[in-house]
């Protein structure tokens, strides 16, 4: 899988892409990313992608010009791509939209908004998918792509253990509900101890201990 990212501060995005899970992606060709800085595509070559929106209104936007060659531009050198737009406005991620989305064969393009929003425009011109990471606004689109691109790399196959996948919190395994608490050594620390059943080697009663506590 190749994810596009576009985006004013792509070297932001680059550090956590290069570590733990989803260096381990790309170090078993499972996935790629590409990074696209938008003041490339800047109209005479002034690095400047926004402007002030008509109607008047605060800030400034995103302008359909830069925004469409760059876009234009990943078509052409890589082919169709679905596009998706870091959004406060409409579906909210989810474990189950992760999973279709890793599941697809489709390539990615992540679009990370800056200033007010984008101009609207480009919705005539692309078919976009907007994605909401929750009911709040961030100063930019690079966080939230990031959330989304994790979730849905750590779900392709052979990035983590089927075994750590089945038994996690929003997994069919647990009918999509959060993870059940867990414990580790030692068996009593300070006054708080490890609930006994787990200790018990009693597999049935577990498994039905972890089932009656899933959040």
């Amino acid at each position: 899988m190749t994810i596009h990212v576009v985006s004013l501060f792509p070297e932001s995005v680059r550090p956590y892409l290069d570590t733990s899970i989803m260096q381990r992606a790309q170090d078993k060709g499972l996935f790629r990313y590409v990074l696209h800085n938008l003041a490339d595509y800047s109209v005479k070559n002034t690095r400047r992608v926004d402007d002030r929106p008509y109607g008047w209104g605060a800030g400034t936007l995103i302008t359909i010009e830069p925004l469409t060659l760059c876009l234009r531009s990943i078509e052409h050198d890589y082919g169709i791509t679905t596009i998706l737009l870091t959004s406060p406005r409409w579906a909210t991620l989810s474990q189950w939209i992760s999973h279709n989305l890793s599941e697809s064969v489709n390539n990615y393009t992540i679009i990370c908004w800056h200033y007010e929003w984008v101009d609207a425009r480009i919705f005539d011109l692309f078919n976009i998918r907007e994605i909401s990471v929750g009911d709040y606004v961030l100063s930019s689109g690079e966080l939230a792509a990031l959330v989304i691109i994790d979730s849905i790399v750590r779900l392709l196959p052979w990035v983590i253990s089927v075994e750590s996948l089945r038994e996690e919190s929003f997994s069919e395994e647990l009918y999509w509900k959060k993870e059940y608490h867990q414990y580790s050594r030692p068996e009593v620390f300070e006054w708080v101890s490890v609930p006994a059943v787990l200790i018990s080697w009693d597999l049935k009663k577990i498994k039905d201990w972890k089932l009656n506590n899933l959040l």
